[in-house]
């Protein structure tokens, strides 16, 4: 299980200032192409409250690639979003989305982000920037695996508890409208 917020109206690079002066580890830069599937009726996002991606991810550090599909399923949302993801690797795109459309399954969105990671005391930090059509504004992402984890990353941070969300980037795009 994973234990994550999004931190909005927030500049990256100052973020990432702060957390280079706290000591955090840039564990990975990557480019991803991000394609959310579902069916034309959203039965995945509706009756299961959750989604389905292919992410193509590019390391920019090591020059590596790799393919994922996950069905992220959102458990509960409080103070933090919690959510079980069930991924696989898989070797070729195409296909995958060939077998998903004969099960009636189409591509929904297709967009591109590019983030840096950077973990500090178990404390995953991702500086988001998604292509201006997906989402706009840059925010981060805090990943813990306990909720105690979650205020002292906030607390080392100075972030606003106002900036903070649990909604996912599809309901940050549909409250823009996209």
């Amino acid at each position: 299980m994973e234990i994550e917020v999004k931190v909005l109206n927030v500049k990256l690079d100052e973020i990432e200032d702060k957390l280079k002066a706290l000591g955090a580890k840039l564990v990975s830069e990557e480019y991803q192409i991000n394609t959310i599937i579902d069916r034309e009726d959203r039965f995945i996002e509706k009756s299961l409250n959750s989604y389905l991606r292919i992410r193509e991810t590019k390391n920019l550090l090591t020059n590596t690639k790799s393919i994922k599909l996950t069905l992220k399923k959102n458990i509960s949302r409080g103070k933090s979003r919690q959510n079980i993801e069930i991924t696989t690797r898989i070797d070729n795109k195409e296909a995958m989305l060939e077998i998903l459309k004969d099960l009636q399954y189409e591509v929904v969105k297709e967009g591109y982000k590019n983030r840096k990671t950077y973990i500090y005391d178990d404390i995953r930090f991702d500086l988001d920037r998604w292509d201006k059509d997906t989402y706009p504004y840059e925010y981060m992402e805090i990943e813990v695996k306990r909720e105690e984890d979650l205020d002292r990353a906030i607390d080392l941070l100075h972030i606003n508890k106002e900036d903070i969300s649990t909604k996912s980037i599809m309901e940050l795009r549909e409250e823009l409208n996209r």
